[in-house]
Parts: C-alpha cells; sequence; structure tokens
C-alpha cells in the first residue's frame, strides 16, 4: 500500500494553513492539542491529496471546522467520500458552532472518539 499521510509535495501547504489558521480552529485546537481531551490530535495533516483541519489517528477520526466556503461544496463531497472509503469517521462544525458553543463541539467529539473505541 502506498503511504497516503503527511505527503512530501503538501508539507509547505500544511505548514502555511497551521500559521494562517482560522479563529476558529485556533479555539479548538487549543482544546485538542497535548491530548487534552485524552487523545492524541494533529491539525493540518494531509491524506492522500486533501489537507484536513483535525485528525486523532487512534480512531481515524476528522474533525473540519467550516465557514461559508463550504456551502454545498463539491470538493468537501468528493472529498468527504474518498476519506470514509478509506474507513476514516469526518465530524463537521460551523465556526458558529465554535464561536457560540464551544462546550457543545468538544462534547460531540469526546462522545464520537468514545463510541469509535
Amino acid at each position: 500500500m502506498r503511504k497516503i499521510h503527511s505527503l512530501i509535495k503538501s508539507k509547505r501547504l500544511r505548514s502555511n494553513l497551521r500559521r494562517s489558521a482560522t479563529p476558529q480552529e485556533v479555539i479548538l485546537w487549543s482544546r485538542l492539542r497535548h491530548s487534552r481531551l485524552g487523545y492524541k490530535f494533529r491539525r493540518q495533516h494531509s491524506i492522500g491529496k486533501y489537507i484536513i483541519d483535525f485528525y486523532c489517528p487512534e480512531n481515524k477520526l476528522i474533525i473540519e471546522i467550516d465557514g461559508s466556503q463550504h456551502l454545498d461544496s463539491e470538493y468537501d463531497q468528493e472529498r468527504d467520500e474518498y476519506l470514509k472509503v478509506l474507513g476514516f469517521k469526518i465530524l463537521r462544525f460551523w465556526d458558529n458552532e465554535v464561536n457560540k458553543n464551544l462546550e457543545g463541539v468538544l462534547l460531540k467529539i469526546v462522545a464520537e472518539l468514545r463510541c469509535v473505541k
């Protein structure tokens, strides 16, 4: 099987995305980093040709934070189908969910993490 994680060709882009994170990504990362939920997460991780916001390798869980640019996005649908075929679970949250209900977002993430095990 060929390598699909953290491909060298996307390293610079992943680094740039980490430096230019949205406010919502910064907020959520502050709660996910250092295994604060009991699980290790990576941010701006690549799988195949796609870069995802947050990834928990232990549970194959992907978390995406979406703004208005993601409304009815064919790109997101194609990407989600590809990732699901590979066995990944995807949770999507809107920017305003992180802004207005961070604890609810974290509860959904923890519930999914515990469910997968």
